[in-house]
């Protein structure tokens, strides 16, 4: 039951039903003395007086629209007072707001559905394990942190000032992410003119969109990729299948294309990606010369098959791909003698034992082979350039820094992608 001890009742509004909303709620509206609310509930409100033909109230009605003239008007007097929220006050709504302006003992919440629940109610999903972010007057950096890691769906309060629902779409498009999710705008929701939109691409968006909107995302089962599509090389991070545990631990596109630049990949012969995570560089490497055999090693539980998964959406074919500690698989004689000693190796460099494990390569490489290791620590370069050093005839070492677009409104923020090191050396 309401506590009418409190000054402050704040009280949440499901649009869907808001005229019966008012019927219900009239013993506590009756006794206030103040009826706050965004300016669209106030009119529903006046409305249901006049259909009521409800005229001896004394009400002082003030729009919450314009936040800070709301909260000194309210800090007026001691008058019993009603504020009106659209679906739950304390879920980005007003109710934050109050409680650092008022003490708890003067406020009393009564939430109802939010708009994201409606959403969900719409299209009959269930939402226990969404997330969601706002966007209202906030930067897009804590978007991009959040649609990284891949939720199964995410919610998100879109700023109709900076673009709204059509910023989001830009965000996810700028990321390469936008074949994962499927994008859905809900306008106005529990008003009679509520709209639902389904959006696959720029050219879906109506040419207006009204500014009480939301937009959800719902990751994608089963992406439909087809390998003719694909680029030979260069192909964007989001085709890739991902650990769910992990989501965003893969090469970064723009670094692939420059290890797969500096292995000068051969027509044939045997290329190891050792450590290769989901297996993208030695599987890009296969489309470029088919004729490779590929020896994929990762430790990590499940890669095998990710990377397996991987291949069959690049219409490539690893020869033979391994679940295991590098070091295991050299002590345990796990790699065929067909393909035991490499042409090429790209090897991840971020391990505490990468040291040995490059020594076990030094031993069974080709006399003709390139070795990359794509580092992102200063810290390992030294140890792993000393072992190198005296085996390789060649050996150089660079550094690579991209920056990706990210929409923001109107405008375009860089934002940066990992620096990384690149320790290359050639035998000949």
């Amino acid at each position: 039951m309401p506590d009418e001890s409190k000054q402050i009742h704040v009280i949440g509004i499901d649009t869907s039903s808001i005229e019966s909303f008012f019927e219900a709620k009239k013993k506590p509206i009756f006794k206030a003395e103040r009826i706050f609310g965004p300016q669209r509930i106030l009119d529903s409100f006046k409305n249901w007086l006049k259909e009521k033909n409800i005229k001896n109230h004394k009400f002082e009605f003030m729009a919450t629209d314009k936040l800070n003239d709301f909260i000194a008007q309210l800090k007026k007097g001691d008058k019993k007072t009603i504020v009106f929220s659209g679906g739950d006050p304390l879920w980005f709504g007003i109710g934050r707001l109050l409680i650092q302006n008022f003490p708890l003992s003067k406020l009393y919440f009564e939430p109802a559905a939010t708009s994201f629940q409606l959403a969900f109610s719409r299209l009959g999903k269930p939402w226990q394990n969404t997330q969601w972010i706002s966007l209202h007057g906030r930067d897009p950096l804590p978007f991009e942190k959040a649609i990284k890691k891949l939720p199964s769906s995410l919610v998100v309060l879109t700023d109709s000032k900076r673009g709204g629902a059509k910023e989001v779409y830009q965000l996810i498009h700028s990321l390469g992410l936008e074949g994962k999710y499927e994008f859905w705008i809900f306008e106005r929701l529990g008003y009679s003119n509520e709209k639902i939109i389904e959006i696959n691409s720029i050219e879906d968006f109506p040419t207006s969109i009204d500014p009480l909107h939301l937009v959800i995302l719902f990751k994608k089962e089963k992406p439909l990729i087809q390998s003719k599509d694909l680029p030979l090389f260069g192909i964007i991070d989001s085709v890739f299948l991902q650990n769910e545990d992990c989501p965003g631990l893969i090469t970064k596109r723009e670094v692939r294309v420059q290890l797969l630049a500096e292995l000068n990949l051969p027509k044939q012969g045997v290329i190891w990606d050792i450590g290769s995570g989901v297996g993208s560089i030695g599987l890009e490497a296969l489309r470029i010369s088919p004729k490779l055999e590929l020896v994929s090693i990762d430790k990590r539980v499940g890669s095998k098959n990710i990377i397996e998964e991987n291949a069959r959406r690049l219409g490539v074919k690893a020869s033979l791909v391994i679940e295991d500690e590098a070091l295991n698989i050299f002590k345990q004689n796990k790699i065929t003698s067909n393909l035991l000693h490499p042409d090429r190796v790209i090897m991840g460099g971020g391990g505490s034992d990468s040291h040995l494990i490059l020594a076990e390569i030094l031993n069974l490489i080709n006399s003709n082979c390139i070795i990359v290791i794509p580092l992102i620590s200063l810290k390992s370069i030294s140890k792993l350039e000393s072992i190198l050093k005296p085996k390789v005839h060649n050996l150089s070492i660079s550094q690579h820094q991209s920056y990706r677009g990210v929409s923001i409104g109107e405008d375009i923020r860089l934002s940066p992608i990992n620096p990384v090191f690149i320790l290359k050396g050639e035998i000949k």
